[in-house]
């Protein structure tokens, strides 16, 4: 009696990363997303409103969808173990881009805005606005901390 073996393929297994890296891709994935959106509330509210036209909006629509590119393609290296990749998303996003979220907000609050007038005065948009706000930061915050676990560290050194 004979038996079959399956063939052996030539090609090294190439190692997976730790789920805390996975998880963290994913949420910076999540954060580009939310960042989309937020980009065509905005920009939808402006044209609408009449406040900007397309010419007056390209310039912070394309360097918002620039961003976003090198963010999904940053949190693609990273997954790969590029610990450069992290290095510029916990630096550029996860620090100098949630300053960039939350400083309006916090100026306006210094300045004299009122949580509860603007929660009463909130439309649907500005619900929307808000809650993806939320998520995006949620989601950064998130994936940053999860890039410096120790599993994640473990696998960055190891490549």
């Amino acid at each position: 009696m004979t038996t079959a073996l399956a063939p052996q393929t030539a090609e090294p297994m190439t190692p997976q990363p730790p789920p805390v890296v996975h998880a963290a891709m994913l949420l910076w994935l999540s954060a580009v997303a939310a960042g989309a959106f937020e980009t065509v509330l905005a920009v939808g509210r402006q044209l609408y409103e009449g406040t900007s036209g397309v010419v007056d909006l390209l310039p912070g629509a394309g360097l918002r969808v620039a961003v976003f590119a090198a963010a999904v393609v940053l949190a693609t290296r990273m997954r790969r173990g590029q610990n450069w990749a992290r290095l510029t998303l916990a630096v550029g996003l996860g620090v100098f881009g949630t300053l960039s979220l939350v400083v309006g907000p916090v100026q306006w609050l210094l300045h004299g805005g009122s949580i509860a007038e603007a929660v009463a005065g909130a439309d649907t948009v500005s619900w929307l606005f808000t809650i993806s706000r939320v998520l995006h930061l949620t989601a950064v915050l998130g994936a940053v901390t999860l890039m410096f676990q120790p599993r994640a560290n473990a696998w960055f050194r190891s490549r």
